[in-house]
């Protein structure tokens, strides 16, 4: 996972000015040092049923694959909108988002957190590993 966020971390630090791009370098390395490997994750197993309930799930994959499947109730905020529309998530409480695998989700999820929203986590293996953990 940290090489996948050093790699977009590192691609968008490249259209920054170079004032602007240290000093963001700077917060994110940060943030990156303070994190530990299990940082804004959930394990499905961890999701028991006395706490689905409270929890508010955020589809983060496009609008056509949100149609075919997803876990009931989610709200669908594709992943690039995140920065858009993150006043829909929840101020409080738990949030779940999910993509098909976590790729998707834990870029959303990154960028969700580095605005504030500690209560964001990433689903760990995303809708397939709660189709499986489900079953």
């Amino acid at each position: 996972m940290r090489a996948l966020l050093a790699t977009c971390l590192t691609a968008s630090l490249a259209f920054a000015s170079p004032t602007y791009a240290s000093d963001l370098a700077d917060e994110l390395a940060a943030y990156l040092d303070f994190a530990s490997y299990t940082e804004g994750v959930i394990m499905v197993d961890q999701l028991t049923d006395d706490i689905l309930p409270d929890v508010t799930f955020i589809d983060a994959r496009n609008a056509g694959e949100y149609a075919e499947d997803g876990i009931e109730g989610a709200l669908n905020i594709e992943w690039r909108e995140i920065v858009d529309r993150l006043d829909e998530l929840p101020a409080s409480g738990m949030v779940v988002v999910y993509c098909n695998t976590a790729v998707l989700s834990t870029q959303a999820v990154l960028v969700a957190r580095l605005l504030g929203r500690s209560n964001v986590l990433v689903l760990q293996g995303g809708l397939a590993a709660w189709t499986a953990g489900r079953d």
